[in-house]
């Protein structure tokens, strides 16, 4: 190793270490020494030091202990003579740095409370501030997790700048077309890599797997905060046992920094820090290397590589395992992109979401019915309309194989939605006949077009769903009146599949099902499913999920035990209780099946329906996604959907699926204290159009409580949009909900 190497990193830890003493010297002249200090929103105080050393950091005082830990961690300086090897005063040096960097990040906080944003998922691309530093709680349940799982294969640790924008985005896309994180800190003479890939129009975020933390060295503390506590938490190691944290790193949290532009010596402290998880770094520039297997599992500094090597050259001195898929599109394609948002600037064109019908069916077809890997466009693509235009799409997979069996077919119609939104530039929201697909500019100026999404589907589904199938045929119609019969079509199978389990009951299964597809979008929300209780979306009932856990016992359907019954009228069991504390990462500990009122459900962006409590009208609203007008909560669908369909339990709103309004257990809890199953008579308006929509289930359910005229007592947008509007009617037609208890008041 060379003796150029631990001079520049030790000289640079005690030019940090000697900056950090200045500033927390003038911090205890500005504020008491009680002054709270600390990341915000986080359970763990000063991470990397209260993990390496179990040291709480809560006030400016408590910082004078790793303060003068980090001083003792120095060494001295290297010598002309000084004896070989230097790897251990580096090491220390560099964990010195580290310690004074979480520190001075810290002191930001304190000093400049507004700089960095909440860890939202997503940056506004209006918004000129860009900097997330240390992640939140939410943020850390989880994205943490998908390190330990699997689900995330590293994160690139990426310090500096790229010489241009396009680089830096080479660079970038081809770490999210492998599932890595990107983490981001410092800048080259000003310049950050955040801010050249939102000049290069890349989404950054942790929507996109790209997170800038800062535009300081310092910054880097909040990549190896994340990491060690996904340790704590996921991995069961105590506070201040570090070598257990720092071999747990090493062995499951597989990291590695990029250098990007001339490395100082602040920044080969940084470095050296770094090694001590385990964790390498390979630079653009010439700088001294430290070659020699020891901490880390190859090389631990590797010098002077290409920018079009650099991501390959990390995967291998890292020791990574990535697999990825070769599909032949012209977008890049991976799970990073999924959480990618196209907004109305970057629009080319849009699919179904209310402006035009959008269907997706996945049927089941004979052996010699289909050719595989057939992928038809019938009617116009995307290189026949003009910008802004819109299409409507019908998704028609025909799928055949020897193990392969109809109930089947919707568990392979769900994963559309995702499969779509792997793919760069093209955002897929929704599913059956109520999706929503925009496709971006740079996805057509690349030469995307709608067969694409074909080739995706054909070459996963055998991926994914190789040992139940043979063959794949996709035929996307954008012509209307074909779109339109392949609606009549699929209504009428989703009919058939939701009908299915119409005469099953709750009490007659001891085993529930959980969906945790959406979680993409809503991070704590988990869709628990009971034979009275379909899925938001509507996608899915209990036998779909059954079957889907049948093809993939590892998947997001798994079985949940009942357990023992807490609350038999609002639907409560502590097996389920148990099961969404865990698949939430501790968002959420609780929820009721049955009710809107008493800690409901929670709610994700791909429900087909919001309810709403409506307090003087005695009753409840509810509204599908396809209304666009006013209702009378004083919220649009939309504004509702952002409201409530984050994953939170909210009182007062639920989300549900058509389907589940007319089934005999819909906010039971909430309805006549004398009727076991009468939560329907609260309903006191819902759109005309959904009302029609459902009206044989409605009419039959409605007879079945002994309303037999219910649907014409139900309020919709022609009687009123508020309140006040529809009391007049409800009082006219005697609705049942105005002579019940109080829905608020118990």
């Amino acid at each position: 190793m060379s003796k150029l190497v631990a001079f520049a990193a030790i000289q640079g830890g005690y030019n940090v270490v000697s900056k950090l003493e200045g500033q927390y010297r003038r911090a205890l002249e500005t504020y008491k020494a009680s002054t709270e200090v600390g990341f915000p929103n986080t359970a763990y105080y000063l991470p990397v030091i209260y993990s390496l050393t179990g040291v709480k950091v809560q006030t400016l005082e408590d910082m004078k202990t790793p303060l003068e830990y980090a001083k003792s961690l120095l060494p001295p300086h290297v010598k002309g003579k000084n004896h070989l090897p230097y790897l251990g005063p580096l090491l220390d040096a560099g964990m010195a740095t580290l310690f004074a960097f979480e520190l001075q990040e810290a002191l930001n906080y304190l000093n400049y409370p507004d700089f960095y944003l909440p860890s939202a998922e997503e940056i506004d691309e209006d918004n000129d501030k860009i900097w997330l530093g240390a992640a939140d709680d939410v943020i850390m349940r989880k994205r943490g997790v998908e390190f330990v799982d699997g689900s995330a294969p590293g994160f690139a640790a990426i310090v500096g700048a790229a010489p241009d924008p396009e680089t830096a985005r080479m660079i970038i896309e081809d770490y999210q077309e492998k599932g890595i994180y990107v983490f981001l800190a410092a800048n080259q003479n000003g310049t950050t890599c955040a801010e050249q890939l939102r000049q290069a129009g890349v989404q950054i975020g942790w929507n996109t797997r790209i997170i800038p933390f800062g535009p300081d060295i310092s910054a880097a503390i909040f990549a190896l905060g994340f990491a060690n506590r996904a340790a704590m938490a996921f991995g069961g190691i105590e506070p201040g046992d570090y070598k257990n944290n720092l071999l747990y790193n090493k062995n499951r949290i597989f990291a590695f920094v990029n250098a990007l532009g001339e490395v100082n010596a602040e920044w080969a402290a940084a470095a050296a820090g770094a090694v001590n998880w385990g964790f390498p770094t390979i630079a653009d520039t010439d700088i001294p290397e430290i070659l020699p297997t020891g901490i880390c599992t190859y090389e631990h500094v590797v010098s002077n590589i290409p920018h079009e090597e650099m991501v390959q050259k990390s995967i291998e001195t890292r020791g990574l395992k990535v697999t990825v898929t070769s599909i032949d599109i012209p977008c890049s394609f991976g799970p990073a992109y999924e959480g990618e948002r196209i907004r109305k600037a970057d629009l080319f064109a849009q699919m179904g979401g209310g402006k035009t019908q959008c269907t997706e069916l996945v049927k089941q077809a004979d052996m010699n019915q289909i050719e595989d890997g057939n992928i038809i466009v019938e009617g116009p693509d995307l290189g026949d309309i003009n910008e802004g235009e819109t299409l409507p799409l019908g998704f028609y997979v025909q799928v055949a194989g020897r193990e392969f069996q109809s109930d089947f077919e919707p568990i392979l119609e769900r994963q559309i939605h995702h499969l779509v939104n792997y793919i760069q530039g093209v955002m897929h929201i929704g599913q059956r006949d109520i999706s929503w697909v925009r496709v971006g500019k740079q996805a057509v100026e690349k030469g995307f077009t709608l067969r694409d999404i074909g080739v995706v589907l054909h070459a996963k589904f055998h991926q994914d769903f190789g040992k139940i199938l043979d063959k794949v045929q996709v035929t996307l119609y954008t012509k209307k009146e074909d779109v339109d019969k392949l609606t009549e079509n699929a209504r009428a199978e989703y009919k058939y599949r939701d009908e299915r389990v119409e005469n099953m009951r709750d009490e007659d299964v001891e085993v529930y099902y959980s969906c945790t597809l959406c979680q993409s979008f809503a991070p704590n929300h988990v869709c628990s499913v009971s034979p009275e209780r379909t899925g938001l979306c509507g996608a899915y009932n209990w036998m779909d999920c059954k079957a889907s856990y049948e093809i993939n016992p590892t998947g997001p359907n798994q079985p949940i035990e009942k357990g023992e019954c807490l609350d038999e009228r609002n639907g409560q069991w502590k097996g389920v209780n148990d099961f969404v504390y865990k698949a939430s990462k501790g968002g959420i500990d609780h929820y009721n099946f049955y009710s809107i009122v008493i800690d409901p459900m929670t709610t994700c962006g791909c429900c087909e329906c919001v309810a709403s409590v409506l307090p003087t009208c005695n009753g409840v609203m509810t509204v599908h996604r396809d209304y666009q007008g006013d209702t009378p909560c004083g919220m649009k669908f939309t504004t509702l959907a952002g409201t409530v369909g984050g994953g939170a339990s909210t009182p007062g709103f639920v989300g549900h699926s058509k389907f589940n309004i007319t089934q005999r257990k819909f906010i039971r809890g909430d309805g006549p204290k004398d009727m076991d199953e009468g939560g329907l008579l609260r309903i006191v308006w819902m759109p005309k159009a959904l009302k029609e929509e459902i009206k044989d289930r409605l009419d039959k359910r409605a007879e079945e409580l002994g309303y037999p005229d219910l649907y014409d007592r139900i309020a919709d947008e022609t009687v009123g949009t508020t309140e006040d509007e529809i009391m007049p009617f409800l009082k006219e037609k005697k609705h049942p909900a105005l002579d019940l208890d109080p829905i608020m008041g118990g």
